[in-house]
């Protein structure tokens, strides 16, 4: 006990000095570079949907193709909102030159003479509050081993490719087309000798919320896609089309439209538009098959999820769940087992190494004046969701704010929420609105039922667990820079200071989900709500065994959407394979085909290769199993097939809690405690001893997933 009492204050000790010294080192200093001001906003039209935006038709872009060599591409949005303020210009990291000068006003990115000092306010010549360049050409080479650099006018050696990337911006978003050409088509833009007719749209992943123009370098485009180009495909994409950058899947499509007729303007129609990108890239191309028929005639969506919003659901329950085995337990000891935690997350955890946070969990639970304990296990919780919450959905957060000035953070909501505020609206107090919550969620109630967990356990975790704050009440995250070191340290671990604490029952309180927000989330088609009419190659690595957040049963989540909406999902094919071997160059000649047979007059399921199904591939891509059971499992009630033996497929807390695959209830249908009991909601267990906890825990009811959703709106009319 002695040891235990010097290692809280030596930690405690340890922290005051690196809190103290951070605050006195960490005082914002004059910085010409920063954003001190934003624009009045400007605004542009915003579609009005009745039922779905599928059915609400597009304005007619009137703009003349092409954007001219030296010119900027169109400002305004045709039909997705104002534009954004602040927008942090991002021109130079991507490789090209400074923003244009727009304003002489202070509002946006400063902008600097050339070759000059950048920290010397004098140097500024003025400001770019939309992030413009002039349209332009650079070429780069592929050689024999598939190394890209700039190209230098070297004559070409056998077996390298000469690739044309245009780059420009629309919507103040860089755009670029990546062109094969040859060495006699430099300097002319339209040469298209080498292009197969086929094109490719580019869309690509990660977790944005918006306010910056992004990074987009030719070079990683080529990357992406140089087996594509050396076989002939010309590849388009955008920084809209990038969820690094945004989620705002109306602004995706508002420019990804614009950019396509762009590319046609100057070559003329494809064959086909195939649509490839991973995680955010892979949703993406779900939503603009269901939101936006006829803008890619096929999608390889890798690593996929069915939409970002109905992710958020567990994934903001994994901070919550931390919070409480790390704090709140009664019985901490017993979570510290990590092979017990999947029971309650369903996402993959096990006793191993420490994840990437352990050095904060003793720190943390020392100020918090509990006895400090080292993690030494992991989880895809934490290594795959960790600071998810913080960024997307903490309001006075985001992590875009070195460059802003400190005055103008304070003026600004940091969330992923903020970013499509044109869609989900305002609340009472001014903040975007939100889908999360956990009313009447009884998380672990599948552990309990099998005995996993004990009753006292189930009712210990829903009494404590709560849930976030609302927006308003949010601070930010209280992160220390150690002295003399590049180490963060968090001392809101978890999240814990913006989760709500327990009442005077120790009744820690849940979230209502704001049912407005998910009626403009589904309408906008921010939701897939399984309307997808076109050839899928579903394509991901299994990656469950290294807790990474691209999780398998967000597949079988889409599946499960598109079977309820139309009956069946025959045009979506679900490849898995193990991560030593990349099946993407087989899914584009197998999704060729598909589309060629579909060009010959073939209906879409028709025309489907023979023997294609789903299927899933060994280290040196050998098929293991092939057809249409071999992904049975509890998704779908069924008997697990061959595939889902050789990779576990994991569920989601909310599937834990009693939820199902779909993943899609925003707000469940409740029933009284006495009501869920009688129905046999929790099996075997005898619940009448902990009746009067439950009703406290639950005062508006529990979960009955046997009924729909109360959120969703009943008129979308998408079949």
């Amino acid at each position: 006990m002695v040891k235990v009492h010097r290692l809280t204050g030596t930690l405690i000790t340890i922290l005051a000095f690196v809190v103290f010294t951070s605050a006195f080192i960490s005082q914002e200093q004059t910085n010409p570079r920063l954003i001190t001001a934003i624009p009045p906003v400007q605004t542009a039209p915003l579609l009005q949907p009745d039922k779905h935006i599928r059915h609400t038709p597009r304005p007619i872009d009137n703009y003349n193709y092409p954007i001219p060599l030296g010119e900027t591409g169109p400002l305004l949005p045709l039909f997705s909102g104002d534009l954004q303020y602040p927008f942090i210009c991002m021109t130079e990291e991507s490789g090209f030159q400074q923003p244009l000068v727009d304003n002489q006003h202070g509002w946006g990115m400063p902008v600097f003479k050339a070759r000059s000092d950048r920290d010397n306010r004098n140097n500024i010549i003025g400001y770019s509050k939309d992030c413009q360049i002039p349209t332009g050409l650079v070429y780069y080479l592929i050689d024999q081993n598939n190394k890209i650099n700039r190209y230098k006018g070297q004559p070409l050696q056998q077996n390298e490719q000469l690739v044309r990337i245009e780059y420009g911006v629309i919507h103040r978003y860089i755009y670029l087309i990546a062109m094969p050409i040859q060495r006699s088509e430099i300097n002319k833009r339209e040469a298209k000798s080498q292009w197969n007719q086929k094109l490719v749209y580019q869309f690509t992943g990660g977790a944005g919320i918006g306010f910056r123009q992004g990074s987009m370098q030719p070079h990683k485009l080529i990357e992406r896609r140089v087996n594509q180009l050396k076989a002939g495909y010309a590849v388009i994409t955008s920084g809209a089309n990038r969820t690094s950058f945004t989620y705002n899947m109306l602004l995706s499509e508002d420019t990804a439209r614009r950019l396509k007729k762009h590319f046609i303007s100057l070559y003329g129609e494809p064959v086909y538009t195939v649509g490839v990108g991973g995680s955010g890239g892979g949703l993406a191309q779900y939503l603009m098959a269901q939101n936006a028929p006829g803008l890619i005639d096929g999608a390889i969506p890798l690593y996929s999820y069915p939409d970002m919003v109905s992710q958020a659901l567990y994934a903001l329950d994994c901070d919550l769940l931390n919070s409480y085995y790390t704090f709140k337990a009664k019985d901490r000891d017993f979570w510290q087992d990590w092979s017990k935690r999947p029971a309650i997350e369903g996402l993959n955890a096990n006793n191993g190494e420490p994840h990437k946070g352990a050095f904060f969990q003793p720190i943390n639970q020392a100020l918090n004046g509990l006895m400090p304990s080292y993690p030494k296990g992991n989880s895809e919780c934490i290594n795959g969701w960790f600071g998810l919450y913080a960024f997307i959905h903490n309001p006075k957060q985001g992590w875009l704010r070195d460059y802003v000035s400190e005055n103008l953070q304070q003026h600004v909501h940091w969330s992923y929420w903020q970013d499509l505020v044109n869609i989900y609206g305002k609340d009472d107090k001014g903040y975007a609105r939100h889908i999360w919550g956990n009313e009447g969620v009884q998380y672990g109630l599948n552990a309990l039922k099998q005995g996993q967990i004990s009753l006292e356990q189930f009712i210990d975790l829903n009494q404590k667990i709560g849930s976030w704050k609302d927006d308003y009440q949010m601070q930010p995250e209280r992160v220390a820079s150690v002295p003399f070191a590049n180490i963060k340290v968090w001392l809101s671990l978890w999240g814990h200071h913006n989760i709500n604490e327990p009442d005077a029952n120790q009744v820690a309180k849940r979230q209502p989900t704001d049912h407005k927000a998910v009626e403009n989330a589904y309408r906008y088609g921010q939701i897939f709500a399984g309307k997808a009419d076109l050839p899928i190659l579903d394509v991901r690595h299994y990656l469950e065994d290294q807790f990474d957040m691209h999780h398998v049963s967000a597949s079988f989540s889409a599946r499960m959407r598109m079977k309820t909406l139309a009956g069946h999902a025959d045009n979506q094919i679900i490849w898995v394979a193990h991560p030593d071997y990349n099946p993407v160059d087989l899914a584009f000649k197998t999704m060729d085909t598909w589309l060629l047979n579909m060009l010959d007059g073939q209906e879409m399921l028709d025309a489907k290769p023979t023997g294609l199904a789903d299927a899933c591939f060994d280290a040196k891509g050998q098929t293991i199993a092939s057809g249409n059971s071999v992904w049975d499992g509890p998704w779908n009630q069924a008997e697990n097939g061959i595939c889902s033996d050789n990779f576990k497929v994991f569920s989601t807390s909310r599937i834990q809690a009693g939820a199902n695959w779909l993943g899609d209830t925003f707000d469940c249908h409740r029933v009284s405690v006495e009501q869920a009991a009688h129905a046999g909601m929790y099996g075997e267990i005898d619940v009448s001893p902990v009746i009067t906890q439950l009703k406290q825990i639950f005062p508006t009811g529990v979960c009955d997933y046997n009924q729909p959703g109360i959120a969703k709106p009943t008129d979308l009319a998408l079949n």
